[in-house]
């Protein structure tokens, strides 16, 4: 049986929640909204409990739950976390851009529901619902350091990036969530405060890298050490040729005009990774929002843009 307050089994069931959350037939959207309302609150609990355990525990006069939560005690004691206003007013400090505000929208929607004769959810029209309760969801995930198809599924992260799209503060969201976690995870490293787990996860440039074929390096925006910006897509090239062209000449020294040819070549920026924080921006629209440049300069193939033999300007 697992503990009440392990982040793993609260993000298992947050999955369990969605999974019902998001079954169109035969769930009506109040019900999909209910199911999706839990989830967040289980995925709050799962960012903050990750933490630490403490973080959701509700304190009583014996000191029972916080007992539990730090592991001096066992058996069957009784766990209680906090409210859940406790815990988005805790996510909106931990955890930026959370916001408080429109998280506890969601939940007291949930509230009225269960507990009231009023609207509810059905005060919001679903496709104007599901944009803002991702928007705060997304936030939760990042905090956990997962991606949105481990919550739902491949085949439904269609769906939810449909869902983020419509919110037009997405990228800036999504970028800052980013921004704020690598921080927060590089300053609990140097702290010693980072969970093991997370410790021995730590990957170093190499295996941060996404392994494209250009890249350079490139500071990072939210620890300021060195990163790698890389690229696949070539989009201009330019020449350079030595002065006097290559008109007149033999073979032998042709080929010694050849090798002082270089060539230009300007990538496209599609990923961003940091080995100092961890720091991954996958797309070049995280990257224009973290204000890293969209393109870079690296050296071409000579033999590939100019070819085995000089030209001789013979137009």
């Amino acid at each position: 049986m697992s503990s009440p307050f392990s982040h793993e089994a609260l993000w298992m069931k947050a999955k369990l929640f969605l999974n019902r959350a998001m079954d169109d037939d035969p769930r009506s959207f109040d019900e999909q909204a209910l199911w999706a309302a839990l989830a967040l609150e289980l995925l709050a609990k799962a960012a903050l409990a990750r933490v630490s355990p403490l973080l959701i525990a509700e304190p009583n006069e014996e000191g029972t739950n916080l007992l539990i939560a730090s592991g001096l005690i066992k058996g069957d004691a009784k766990f209680t976390s906090v409210r859940a206003k406790t815990l988005m007013a805790r996510c909106h400090k931990a955890f930026k851009p959370f916001d408080q505000s429109e998280a506890m929208k969601i939940i007291n929607g949930r509230n009225e529901y269960l507990h009231s004769s009023g609207a509810g959810f059905m005060a919001i029209p679903p496709h104007a619902w599901w944009p803002r309760y991702w928007a705060q969801a997304a936030i939760l995930v990042t905090a956990l350091d997962r991606d949105i198809d481990e919550l739902v599924g491949s085949d439904r992260e269609a769906t939810v990036t449909r869902h983020l799209e419509q919110n037009t503060k997405n990228i800036e969201q999504r970028t800052e969530s980013l921004i704020e976690r690598a921080k927060q995870r590089r300053q609990q490293r140097l702290a010693g405060t980072l969970p093991a787990r997370l410790t021995a996860e730590w990957r170093s440039g190499q295996y941060l890298s996404a392994s494209m074929a250009h890249s350079e390096p490139a500071t990072c925006p939210a620890c300021e050490s060195l990163g790698l910006l890389e690229g696949e897509e070539v989009i201009d090239s330019e020449i350079h040729y030595p002065p006097g062209g290559g008109y007149g000449m033999d073979e032998e020294a042709g080929s010694h005009y050849l090798d002082e040819v270089s060539v230009t070549l300007t990538i496209g920026a599609d990923y961003f990774s940091c080995p100092g924080c961890q720091l991954v921006l996958n797309g070049p629209e995280l990257i224009t929002q973290a204000g890293l440049d969209t393109d870079f300069d690296t050296e071409g193939d000579v033999d590939e843009y100019v070819g085995q033999e000089p030209e001789y300007g013979n137009d």
